[in-house]
């Protein structure tokens, strides 16, 4: 048997689970980057994922409580693509990625981890992402912590709407 020590997810493997709707939930709080909050807009706000498939890999939520796309409204659709937009340019400027996905998971059978509240994942891509780790050693590496890919990503989006004012 082959071990990947990783000594620093005994931190997360103790700590208490969220019992309610992070996406409810977090927005409500004033604790931006212990709960991975890197932008509010005014319908909706951009959150990592505290599970990342990749390095960078962010969600774009509304606020309010809605599980089905035909039931946001045109504020919310637009805002939540808005604010995509800003999340690529700010994940280009920082981690240079050479592609993007982006999805919507609705329902449980869909793959949605938190299916009664909406969100977009935009996950950065890197040709050879997809290497033998997971393949052969069914082993997921994420080569950055949570932490500097926030900061490297609130840092980009300042620096993006810092230049778009002027």
């Amino acid at each position: 048997m082959k071990i990947l020590w990783a000594p620093w997810r005994i931190e997360y493997i103790r700590a208490p689970k969220h019992e309610g709707c992070i996406f409810c939930d977090f927005p409500k709080e004033n604790r931006d980057r212990e709960r991975l909050i890197l932008y509010r807009g005014k319908h909706a706000f951009v959150i990592m994922n505290n599970y990342p498939y990749n390095p960078g890999h962010v969600m774009v939520a509304p606020y309010r409580h809605v599980g089905n796309l035909e039931e946001l409204t045109d504020e919310e659709l637009l805002e939540i693509m808005k604010l995509a937009q800003l999340m690529i340019k700010a994940i280009k400027k920082v981690m240079r990625p050479d592609g993007f996905n982006l999805g919507f998971n609705i329902g449980r059978v869909a793959g949605a981890g938190i299916d009664g509240h909406i969100h977009l994942h935009i996950v950065p891509r890197w040709n050879g992402d997809t290497n033998f780790m997971p393949v052969i050693a069914d082993t997921k590496v994420i080569p950055e912590s949570l932490e500097e890919a926030y900061d490297d990503i609130k840092r980009a989006i300042e620096e993006i709407e810092n230049a778009e004012r002027e």
